[in-house]
């Protein structure tokens, strides 16, 4: 269904549309969620690089796309490169959002984890 709601979105709003990015992130976390990683981060990073690009670099669901892709990564085993975004989602919230922010703490917590598993 997440799939069908996509093409929806793509035929009618165009893929740059943040809806239709939006609808790109959601089925990435779908095929996260199913184990499916290697789609998931086609997905994450095809929807972050369309939200940087409309929306730029430091706008919160570009943070958003940041870190989930980041957390798949980690699911991935991917630790350098996830850790690596999960401090620009983390600097990024703090900059534009605050460091109270739950969008900001999630970004710590995750980036805890991620250090956690590095054995950090």
């Amino acid at each position: 269904m997440s799939q069908r709601g996509l093409q929806g979105k793509e035929r009618i709003l165009g893929p740059g549309h943040p809806d239709t990015l939006r609808s790109v992130n959601n089925l990435a976390n779908i095929l996260g969620e199913q184990g499916k990683y290697d789609e998931s981060e086609t997905m994450h990073r095809r929807a972050l690089q369309g939200k940087e690009r409309i929306l730029g670099p430091d706008h919160p669901d570009t943070l958003s796309s940041v870190n989930n892709l980041a957390t798949t990564l980690r699911d991935q085993g991917k630790y350098d490169e996830s850790e690596m975004m999960h401090r620009r989602a983390l600097e990024g919230g703090e900059r534009i959002l605050g460091p109270d922010r739950r969008p900001t703490l999630r970004s710590v917590s995750n980036l805890a984890i991620t250090l956690r598993d590095q054995g950090e």
